[in-house]
């Protein structure tokens, strides 16, 4: 998934960025309620970590601005405010779930995927497959043939956002915007030197090839109908 974090205790932002995307996320951090609500709105996130006490805006506001333009982005509302009125106002204001600072990471975890399930987004499939390559993302395991496959999380991420989109050709800036943290077309050759390693990975020592180039636009996985039927 890609997150994006609301937090102006940087100490706290950078840990939540690092444990995030050490589970396979792409994570975005902001430290302003206004930039907050800015990128909340562009479209690109599964789900938003929220702070209730912000510069600029506070999190109560963006959240309500958010269902106010009818932005159905799951919302966890993390404060230092225990009390129930504290927490009734949250969710009034359009958080999905509400988690007590401190809290435990794993508790972070575990309400990000009820949120996320339930919530506003598309339910994700937990299961991909294309021809005889399987995505366990429940599990975070990928087989092929059976196989299994020990990928790192950038390169996990880069072939999810693949088989998400099987024989569609997603240009660099794509990829880069969606597994990456940036969208720069300076930085597309991180992009040609991770799919050469998940070719290694998923594609050598088969006959078929799934991972293709798309010349002129960037790279597809070959959907299991057009691998079926021989078309390119």
């Amino acid at each position: 998934m890609r997150l994006l974090v609301v937090e102006d205790d940087r100490s706290l932002a950078e840990a939540l960025r690092r444990g995030l995307s050490q589970e396979g996320h792409v994570v975005d951090v902001v430290h302003d309620g206004t930039e907050g609500l800015h990128l909340a709105e562009s479209g690109v996130h599964d789900a938003v970590i929220l702070d209730v006490m912000l510069p600029g805006m506070d999190g109560l506001e963006l959240a309500r601005r958010l269902r106010e333009d009818s932005v159905h982005l799951p919302v966890l509302m993390l404060t230092a405010r225990d009390s129930l009125p504290d927490r009734i106002s949250g969710l009034n204001a359009g958080a999905d779930d509400y988690l007590i600072k401190p809290f435990a990471f794993e508790e972070l975890l575990a309400r990000l995927r009820a949120i996320t399930r339930r919530g506003g987004a598309p339910v994700v499939e937990e299961v991909l497959v294309v021809s005889n390559l399987v995505m366990d993302t429940k599990g975070r395991e990928v087989t092929r043939a059976g196989k299994v496959i020990d990928l790192p999380p950038r390169e996990y991420a880069l072939l999810e956002y693949l088989m998400r989109h099987p024989g569609q050709a997603l240009s660099r800036t794509m990829i880069l915007d969606r597994v990456w943290e940036y969208g720069f077309d300076s930085f597309a050759n991180v992009v040609d030197a991770a799919i050469l390693r998940l070719r290694r990975s998923v594609d050598e020592g088969y006959d078929q090839q799934l991972i293709q180039t798309v010349r002129g636009v960037g790279y597809r996985i070959k959907a299991w109908w057009l691998a079926r039927r021989g078309a390119d």
